[in-house]
This record gives structure tokens, sequence and C-alpha cells, in this order.
């Protein structure tokens, strides 16, 4: 906020202060106080400023009325709201607030009882109920609308904006500013109704309601000419050690990134490219896992994003290190290693720390939005029921799941050729699933791999033989595919013509 300094400012001379969390008010009201500005305000907020020495007036000495039905109502009250919404140039209102002698209140301290803190913590519904604020959104709402004579503070998030005001002019403030504390106090509101509703709405998803705050600036959107935001707490979920700003596309590929990592549980490394996986291997150390991925297609790695999820050492950053690549991800990193990564100056260094995703999914469309559950089906070895005569071992099988897993990840239409737990090559975004399947052959090929023993994954099934007969002839000897084509029986046929091994997971995994 832009702090403005103009002959038109307002003094505030009266605030009503009531607040559950009180971290960081302390100097607040000291510098009112040292303004000469009265208070008022409520139960323990009351005390709390009492204790640091203030005169403090109780509403209920205000209204006439005590705090009553266990705490429901206490500040709903004509003399309190008629102090907050009287337009000070209106004579209507000035002769009414006399008649009634009603105290005009300038600014306006308060904050919402903890709802989805309280729903997150799995309390009841009784307590839960109880954690729904009426009084204090009535007094945002009411301060915020009349923003041209009062200034309204809604969380301990616009502490410091007000502090930055009262240091360098005082207890006065301009209808610019206080229409910015507006704004946000609107903000406020809308994103705790919007935790009340989905709470009510539960799995009915009746209506599509959405308040994210945490806005980042992007340097700009998918193309330089286009602006981009996110909205979102990015720094809860990374420690940015080093590197430019993030960008759009950067945080399409870190959540690619991260949502593939977190299918794999032993040493993984994967590199990705505009949201698909490029190169990936899981190996017995790190650093074998960084060779056998970056091999899966050295050339799409150069500017892409690198993640692991296990720490990068020094061994590891001095491999990772003769490559340029924008970002890499990381659970942890070694003193060594930071220093070997940190000499390029643009390279993005990301801490990844413990944080929790929504399970579900939205993006505008057309007029609208468009929502689902996010896909979180990954298939075990129970869940690939045979298809054909021959059945995949012990290291097909590991491999078929392995690539499962990748082609899941995968634009559509997808196919992904793994061997011994490594990335031979993908086919994405394709129109046809034969040209997927054409695409990782020769991929793999201009890379060296031997595709003999390698399995081949399908993110959907196999309208007709043709994608099986190819994959035979290219040395692959597993497939598995979500199965449920009418001419299942035809690439089944083959399959056992040639001793392939086909499995099926009933579980498509298309993505757009």
């Amino acid at each position: 906020m832009k702090i403005i300094l103009t002959m038109t400012e307002k003094q505030i001379k009266r605030a009503l202060v009531s607040v559950y969390h009180k971290d960081g008010l302390d100097a607040i009201l000291t510098k009112l106080h040292a303004e000469g500005v009265r208070f008022i305000s409520t139960g323990g907020t009351q005390s709390f400023i009492e204790s640091l020495g203030f005169p403090c007036d109780a509403v209920e000495s205000l209204t006439g009325y005590p705090s009553i039905l266990g705490g429901r109502v206490k500040t709903l009250h004509p003399k309190v709201f008629g102090g907050i919404l009287s337009r000070r140039d209106n004579p209507t209102d000035r002769e009414q607030v006399s008649e009634y002698e009603i105290p005009e209140i300038d600014l306006v301290i308060v904050d919402l009882y903890p709802f989805e803190a309280t729903v997150a913590s799995g309390a009841g519904e009784a307590e839960v109920i109880e954690k729904i604020d009426i009084g204090g959104v009535s007094l945002i709402r009411a301060a915020a609308k009349n923003f041209k004579d009062v200034v309204i503070v809604a969380s301990k998030a616009q502490y410091e904006p007000l502090k930055q005001i009262l240091d360098k002019k005082g207890a006065r403030t301009t209808t610019e500013e206080r229409r910015w504390f507006a704004a946000q106090a609107f903000a406020v509101t809308s994103a705790y109704d919007s935790a009340i509703f989905g709470y009510f709405d539960g799995d009915d998803h009746t209506a599509f309601r959405a308040a994210v705050d945490h806005p980042m600036p992007l340097r700009y959107g998918e193309n330089p000419h286009q602006k981009g935001t996110f909205y979102g707490n990015f720094d809860k979920m990374f420690d940015r050690l080093h590197g430019k700003e993030i960008s759009y596309n950067n945080l399409l590929d870190i959540d690619a990134a991260v949502s593939l990592i977190d299918e794999f549980e032993p040493v993984t490394f994967a590199v990705l490219k505009h949201n698909n996986a490029c190169g990936i291997a899981t190996r017995s150390t790190a650093v074998e896992a960084w060779k056998d991925a970056l091999a899966g297609d050295p050339v799409s790695a150069f500017g892409g994003i690198i993640i692991t999820n296990v720490p990068v050492d020094e061994d590891v950053a001095e491999e990772i290190n003769k490559i340029f690549f924008e970002i890499i991800i990381a659970p942890d990193y070694t003193i060594e290693a930071l220093e070997i990564l940190k000499q390029k100056k643009n390279r993005i260094i990301l801490l990844r720390k413990k944080s929790r995703f929504p399970a579900r999914q939205f993006r505008s469309l057309l007029n609208g939005v468009i929502a689902q559950d996010k896909d979180l089906s990954i298939q075990s070895a129970a869940d690939l029921v045979p298809m054909t005569e021959h059945k995949p071992d012990k290291r097909e099988t590991d491999d078929l799941l392995f690539a499962n897993k990748i082609v899941k990840h995968s634009k559509s239409n997808a196919i992904t050729l793994v061997k011994n737990r490594q990335l031979c090559a993908s086919g994405v975004g394709q129109t046809s699933r034969v040209d997927a399947l054409k695409h990782a052959i020769e991929k793999a090929a201009s890379f060296g791999f031997d595709l003999k023993g390698a399995v081949m994954a399908s993110d959907a099934f196999f309208p007709f033989p043709d994608c099986v007969e190819i994959a035979h002839n290219a040395g692959i000897t597993a497939v598995v595919q979500p199965g449920g084509s009418i001419k299942d029986d035809q690439s089944t046929a083959y399959c056992n013509e040639h001793s392939i091994s086909m499995v099926k997971t009933g579980i498509r995994h298309f993505k757009h």
C-alpha cells in the first residue's frame, strides 16, 4: 500500500478493538494511544488494552447491554454500528447521531474466530458452529462499507500497513488508504464465508467457491505479453534458496514435478520439460539415479527442471552442475552441494517442505470453471489383472508399475517405455496412440536404448492391436494398459501368439 500525504486526511479519534489473537497488537495500541485515540472494546481485548496501561471503555457501557447468549451477542447494537456507519458529511446522519448520543468510531480493529483451524483440528460440529463469527464479520463489513470515514483493520496481516501510517504521519488517513483497507477487509470476509460454505456443502459441490490469498506477482504469464499472478502460499511449500523469481511456466513445471516424484519411495531423480518427464530413474544411490534419469533424454533436459526425493550432496551436485537447467527441487542440500549449485546466479534452488495439497482441482473454462477430484489412484502389483497366457515376471512387474506411474503424469495420448526402473523414452501429447508409441521407440533408439525386454505403459486402452504389434517388433515383452476396448481380445490374441505379457488396471489416466 502506498502512503499518501494530503490536506484532506481524516483524524482517527476513537477506535473499536475486538480481536481473537493479540500478537503484535500492543505496538499498534501504543501508537494510537500516543496520538490521543480513545478505545472501546469487549471482554478479553478490553482487559488486554488496560493491561498496557491505556484507558478503555467497555462496549457494555456504550450499549447499556451486557454480553449475552454465551457471548454470541456483544457488539450487535445501533450505538456501535451507528457510530461506524454514520456518514460524517450527511446532515441527517449527524442529527441522528447527536439525538441518540452515538459516538463516532473512526477505526475498527477486529479479527475473526478461527473457523478453518477449528475444522482442521477435527473438532465436533457443535464447536465448529460456535466458531462462525457473526459480530466480527458485521463490524468488518460495516466499517469497510463506510471507508470514506472509517479505517478497517480486518486481520493481523494489516497491522504492519497501519503501523507504517502511524509511524509516518500519525493517526490520520486518506480516502485512498481507507479504500485499500476496505478491499483487504472484503477479501477477509469473502474467504471466511467461502470456508463456511465449503464446510456445509461438503462433497455436494452445489456451487463453486474458492478464496486464495497470498498473491505472488510473476514476471509474466505463459508468454511475455501476458500478465500472471500466483495465488497461494508458495513459501509454505518451498524455501527459495537461490535464483531468479519464479515464472508462470516454472510453477506449472514445479507442480508437475512434485506430483510425479511423490509416486516414488526409493531413491529417484526425475527431469521434466513442459510438464512431462523426459527422464526418470530409481537406483540405490542418488548419483546413479541422476545419471540414469539424465540418460533418458539429455537433449530435452537442457533448460529443464530437476526433482528428487532424497537430499543432494556434493557428489550429486557436481554431476548435476554439468548441464544447464532452470530449477532443482530437493528435500535438503548439503552446504557443499549448495556452493556448487549456486554458481549460476539465475538457477532456482528450491528446498521442499512437508505440505499437503488439495484433493480437488479446478481451472477456468469458457464462461465458467471445471472442477474434479485429483487423480490420486495408483496401482500396485495386486491391481494388475492378467489379460494373457504369459504372465510378467518380477522384474517386468516392477517395471510395469514404474511405467504406469510415469504415464499417469504424462500428457495424453501417452506411452512410456521402461527398462530396469529407468524411463527409456515416452511419447506424449499425441493425437494418435500409434504416433505416441512410434515417437517413443524412435526416441529410445536415438539415445542408444535397447528395448529388448523393456515394458510399455499406456494411459488409455488400445482401440486396435496395432500398438502391441509395433511394441513387440521393437522388443517390448510386457504391457500395462487400463483395458476396456471392445477390441481388447484382438490385442490379447496378438500378445498370446507372440508370448507377450499384458495386464490391465481398469483405471484410465488421461491428462490434458
